[in-house]
């Protein structure tokens, strides 16, 4: 008997020293990612105004980089701290860790190199060569054309400098571990002209990573059929906000849309009285940006529905809102 529990403890020992070194080589030999180029990006009048449109209405990084006001239909962003960070992507919205969305003014990326800001945007890979988790769809991201990024990196060097510190992002092991080895090259990609309106289409649904929201995730990876819906967003009033089915599935997505619904759906929020219509607690509410969104071109917004309509139809009945629970 000693020697068969000797035994099992020199495999078992085995087994751990294996198990230590693979965690080790992943921890320090990924990612394995290039190191940044010295990319200069000059900023035009032209490039400023593009980075501008994408930021704040097609890849809204403003969106999670900024402070929401979850009292407003929509969750409009607050005056003043655009950029500044904090927003929290944890375990009650399926993340495995807790992250905290960057400070992306000046104030904390001032010392940053545009090739560093671009390695960060399109590889996952930070200024210190650390893997980002992929609550910023950098792998949408990177298939973009390298000038749109460039447009980005622009216009974020032009937002007023926010002082505010951010806390570390922690991530649960082995998570810790696996996030190391998710940043890829990037593979950017021409913008499709307009007139190729599905392949232009396809272009803004990946720079406004529509997938991220419109697919059911767990830990960070999609569990359900791409963009029909059903992710769960926890508010902090304890209510549940669903993300709703755009396949073009006739019955429960939006296969039965014309262009022009679509459209409409989008621009009604241009009006400030849906956007700063007030929510009580237990009110349906969205998570959808619609304040930004509404601002996007109704050129692009025609070429998106265009190519919703491509994608592969999901019959698949979303419950948008539940209320919180009456203690």
């Amino acid at each position: 008997m000693k020697r068969v529990l000797k035994f099992l403890g020199i495999i078992i020992g085995v087994v751990v020293i294996a198990i230590a070194g693979v965690l080790t080589y992943i921890g320090t030999a990924f990612p394995k990612i290039k190191a940044a180029t010295t990319m200069k990006v000059i900023a035009t009048p032209e490039m400023l105004k593009r980075g501008s449109y994408l930021a704040n209405r097609v890849c809204l990084c403003v969106d999670c980089h900024s402070e929401r006001d979850t009292t407003k239909y929509g969750m409009p962003l607050i005056p003043g701290t655009i950029g500044q960070g904090g927003e929290v992507f944890d375990h009650k919205v399926s993340f495995p860790g807790t992250f905290f969305a960057k400070n992306i003014t000046p104030y904390n990326l001032g010392t940053w190199t545009d090739g560093e800001l671009y390695r960060a945007i399109t590889t996952g890979v930070d200024k210190d060569g650390k893997a980002l988790f992929p609550v910023m769809p950098y792998q949408n991201y990177g298939k973009l054309d390298t000038n749109d990024v460039k447009a980005l990196i622009a216009y974020i060097r032009t937002l007023p400098p926010v002082k505010k510190d951010i806390p570390p992002s922690k991530a649960d092991f082995p998570m810790n571990f696996i996030m190391n080895t998710i940043p890829q090259e990037a593979t950017p990609q021409t913008m499709p002209a307009k007139s190729n309106v599905v392949a232009y289409g396809q272009y803004i649904a990946t720079a406004a990573s529509c997938t991220d929201c419109h697919t059911k995730k767990n830990n960070g990876k999609f569990v359900g059929e791409l963009f029909a819906g059903n992710f769960e967003f926890h508010m902090p009033d304890g209510s549940i906000i669903r993300s709703a089915n755009i396949t073009p599935d006739k019955e429960t997505g939006i296969g039965a849309w014309t262009k022009e619904m679509f459209l409409a759906k989008f621009k009604m929020y241009a009006d400030s009285n849906y956007r700063a219509a007030a929510v009580k607690t237990g009110q349906t509410n969205t998570i959808m940006p619609w304040d930004n969104y509404s601002g996007m071109d109704s050129s692009d917004l025609t070429a998106l529905f265009a190519y919703l309509q491509t994608v592969k139809p999901v019959k698949q009945l979303i419950n948008h809102f539940s209320a919180p629970e009456v203690k």
